[in-house]
C-alpha cells in the first residue's frame, strides 16, 4: 500500500506517483476530487502553461492544456501579462466563469539570485493575489494594435513609391489623382526619364499606387471602428486638442490606467521621462530615454506640435519656454506634460479644467 505521507515530485512531464493527499481534500486517491483548487499561479510561455498545483504542473498553450487546467476546477487563475502568449489563455478562462487576476513578476525577481525556473514563478503568482489586479478585456487593443500596424505599411508602401518615382521622374508628389492614374497606369502627366529600367520601375509603381490607394481604405474603416469604440462621454474627450482617434489609441494601448500609480510612471512608460547623469554636484540632462511604447511617444509629440495651441495649459507652457528652447526639445517637453495631463485627468476620471 502506498503511504500518503509520500509526497509527489512535480516534473515537466508529471510526478513520480499519481498516489499523494490533494492540496484541497484530506482523502487519498489516485485522482483529483471534485472539489475546487482556489487559486492557482500560471507561468505562461508560447508552447507551456505551468501551474502552481496539480499532480500534472505543466500544459499546452492551446484548448487542450486549457480544458485539462479547468477540470481542476479553479475559483481564481493569476498569471504574469506576456503580450499575445497570456491574452488567449485569460480570456479562455474568463469567458468560461474563472476569475482571471494578473500581476508582473518583474519586481520580484530583481531581488532573487540563481537561474528562472517556471514553476517556481507559477508558486509566486499564486501567493501575490492581493497585489493583482483583474484582467479586463480591452475592446480597443487589437483594433488600434491593427491600425498603427496599417499606419507602418503605409509609410513604407509610400518610401517605396517615392523612391521609385525618383528613379524615373523628378516629381515625387502623391496627390490623390495622381495615386488613382498610376494605379491604372496612366503616367500621361509625368515627364519621365526613358531609361532601360523604366517600363520595369513603372510597373512597380503601379502595383505601389493600387496598394497603396487599398491600404489608406482600409485604414479608413479601421480609423471609424475605433473612434466608435470610445464611449462619447469618456473623460479624456474633455483634454482640448485629443480627439476620439487619440483617444482611441491611448485606451487601446494603456488599457487600464490604473497600473500607472504616479504620473511619472506613466510618462516613463511613454518614454518621455528626461536621462538626468549626476557626478556630484554636476547634473546632465541627455534628453529623454525612449524606452516605452514608441507610438504613445509619437502621438503626444504629434498633438504636442500640432494642437498645443488649443490647448491653454500646454500654450502657457509654450509662451513661457520658447525663449528658451528650441525646435523639438520645445515640443517634447509639452509632450511630457500633455502626457500628465491624460494621466491626472483619466486617473483621477475628472474632466479637464485649466489651472
Amino acid at each position: 500500500m502506498v503511504e500518503w505521507e509520500i509526497e509527489a515530485k512535480s516534473s515537466g512531464t508529471g510526478v513520480t506517483s499519481p498516489y499523494r493527499r490533494t492540496e484541497h481534500c484530506e482523502n487519498t486517491h489516485e485522482y483529483r476530487c471534485d472539489t475546487s483548487v482556489g487559486v492557482i499561479g500560471i507561468d505562461v510561455s508560447k508552447e507551456h502553461l505551468v501551474t502552481s498545483k496539480g499532480r500534472v504542473r505543466k500544459f499546452t498553450n492551446n484548448e487542450k492544456g486549457y480544458e485539462e487546467i479547468l477540470t481542476m476546477k479553479p475559483n481564481i487563475i493569476v498569471i504574469e501579462p506576456t503580450g499575445v502568449y497570456s491574452t488567449r489563455p485569460c480570456q479562455y478562462f474568463k469567458e468560461r466563469g474563472v476569475k482571471v487576476l494578473l500581476v508582473s513578476l518583474a519586481m520580484e525577481r530583481k531581488g532573487r539570485k540563481g537561474k528562472k525556473t517556471d514553476f517556481y514563478d507559477a508558486e509566486k503568482l499564486e501567493n501575490m493575489v492581493n497585489k493583482s489586479r483583474e484582467y479586463v478585456n480591452n475592446p480597443l487593443k487589437e483594433l488600434v494594435s491593427l491600425y498603427l500596424f496599417m499606419k507602418d505599411v503605409q509609410t513604407k508602401q509610400e518610401n517605396r513609391l517615392r523612391r521609385a518615382l525618383f528613379l524615373v521622374s523628378d516629381e515625387e508628389k502623391l496627390s490623390e489623382e495622381r495615386l488613382e492614374k498610376f494605379s491604372k497606369g496612366d503616367f500621361s502627366d509625368v515627364k519621365l526619364y526613358q531609361l532601360e529600367y523604366t517600363g520595369t520601375v513603372l510597373r512597380e509603381i503601379q502595383v505601389l499606387a493600387r496598394t497603396l490607394i487599398q491600404t489608406r481604405e482600409e485604414l479608413k474603416e479601421v480609423r471609424k471602428m475605433i473612434e466608435g469604440n470610445v464611449p462619447q462621454d469618456h473623460v479624456l474627450l474633455t483634454i482640448s486638442g485629443i480627439g476620439k482617434l487619440a483617444a482611441g489609441i491611448i485606451i487601446g494601448i494603456v488599457g487600464d490606467i490604473r497600473r500607472f500609480p504616479r504620473p511619472e510612471s506613466f510618462v516613463a512608460y511613454c518614454g518621455l521621462d528626461p536621462v538626468v547623469e549626476r557626478s556630484g554636484r554636476i547634473e546632465v540632462r541627455k534628453g529623454i530615454s525612449k524606452r516605452g511604447n514608441k507610438y504613445l511617444r509619437s502621438l503626444f509629440y504629434f498633438l504636442a506640435e500640432t494642437q498645443y495651441s488649443r490647448n491653454p495649459t500646454l500654450l502657457k507652457l509654450h509662451e513661457a519656454h520658447k525663449d528658451k528652447l528650441k525646435g523639438r526639445k520645445l515640443y517634447t517637453a509639452l509632450a511630457r506634460k500633455l502626457a500628465r495631463i491624460v494621466w491626472s485627468v483619466w486617473y483621477n476620471n475628472k474632466p479637464y479644467e485649466v489651472k
